[in-house]
């Protein structure tokens, strides 16, 4: 099966604080917030499709749009945030189109009341279709952009993607949750731990890391105007570059895959050089995605807004339906990677 990679999970680092709630954040907190900052909400606040934080769109006082973002308390430091920020306004600073937070009263980070926020401009657009050649092709132009400028510096406070956090941190949750029927855990703990033991024999030292997007899937690109623009910089990190390329590949036919990620690299590279080897990464990254979709859910089910988004979560078929993906995946990752031809026919 062909994971959906369009499912966000978010790469929670646990800094030891517990209260990861948004309890007090009521619409007066929200108002009161951004008045403090200049962009008084004229219109109501419409939420939008965000889980790990809560993000609204809002039409201001001067008759702009906007976007705020609360993030999630004690999720990211001050210090982590910042250099997401940072790192978006050096992409728009490069004509990269990637949507950066605005500089409000000389800062990008705010605080109200214990929450932190950001304010964005509000972009529109629409999301890629996904499998079409010729606009993958472009979109690994764009990918391209954005690897040049993130190959020139590097990222001092955020994480870089790991074994550790994605996998066994992963199955430490998953070993303590107690949404996992009793009934399933023997056929569950027999395909995912043969699939963990092969995932730490990859050699990840042996390849270069970079800054990255973290979570470049085609719902985090909007196209308006015939222009593709990077959204939402919230899990960047560091880490092998296919990361943000690998979650734009779809269908389950490898032929169609090799195609498509082909048309990637080929607008990738005339910016960027890629290499064909972290093609054999592309299946063990997936099992990362996989594994750790899983237990940002346990980690996250005490939240009521968790509950409402994802109640098949604590159904048994659920889990029946992920022992199968389990299984699927742990062939898949012992098949040859994607061989990358320099003049492969499309």
């Amino acid at each position: 099966m062909w994971y959906n990679a369009t499912l966000q999970p978010s790469y929670m680092i646990d800094d030891g604080q517990q209260d990861f709630s948004f309890t007090g954040l009521n619409p007066d907190v929200i108002a009161n917030g951004l008045a403090q900052v200049g962009v008084n909400p004229q219109s109501g606040l419409l939420a939008l499709n965000s889980y790990e934080n809560r993000v609204y769109q809002y039409l201001a006082d001067d008759n702009q749009r906007y976007v705020a973002k609360f993030y999630r308390p004690a999720r990211w430091s001050d210090a982590q945030i910042l250099e997401e920020h940072a790192f978006c306004a050096e992409l728009a600073t490069a004509e990269v189109p990637a949507v950066a937070p605005l500089v409000l009263a000389g800062q990008t980070l705010h605080t109200y009341q214990g929450y932190r926020f950001a304010v964005f401009p509000s972009v529109g657009g629409r999301a890629v279709e996904p499998g079409d050649l010729g606009q993958l092709e472009r979109i690994g132009r764009q990918i391209g952009r954005l690897h040049a400028v993130a190959q020139q510096g590097q990222f001092q406070h955020r994480p870089t993607l790991s074994f550790q956090e994605f996998v066994t941190d992963s199955m430490t949750t998953l070993q303590a949750t107690e949404l996992l029927p009793r009934n399933l855990q023997p056929a569950f703990w027999a395909i995912i731990e043969p699939l963990v033991d092969y995932l730490r024999t990859v050699k990840w030292d042996s390849f270069t890391t970079q800054r990255l997007h973290g979570d470049c899937h085609l719902g985090n690109m909007l196209l308006r105007d015939e222009q593709l623009t990077f959204v939402d910089f919230d899990d960047a990190r560091s880490g092998v570059a296919v990361q943000d390329l690998w979650m734009m590949l779809a269908g389950d036919d490898r032929y169609e895959r090799t195609m498509q990620l082909q048309a990637l690299v080929d607008g990738y590279e005339e910016f960027c050089e890629f290499d064909k080897n972290q093609t054999q990464l592309i299946e063990p990254l997936r099992s990362f995605r996989i594994i750790h979709y899983m237990a940002w859910l346990a980690r996250r089910w005490n939240d009521e807004a968790f509950r409402r988004a994802f109640p098949w979560f604590a159904e048994q078929r659920y889990w029946e339906q992920q022992i199968l993906t389990l299984k699927e995946q742990f062939a898949a990752v012992q098949e040859e990677p994607i061989d990358l031809e320099p003049n492969f026919n499309r």
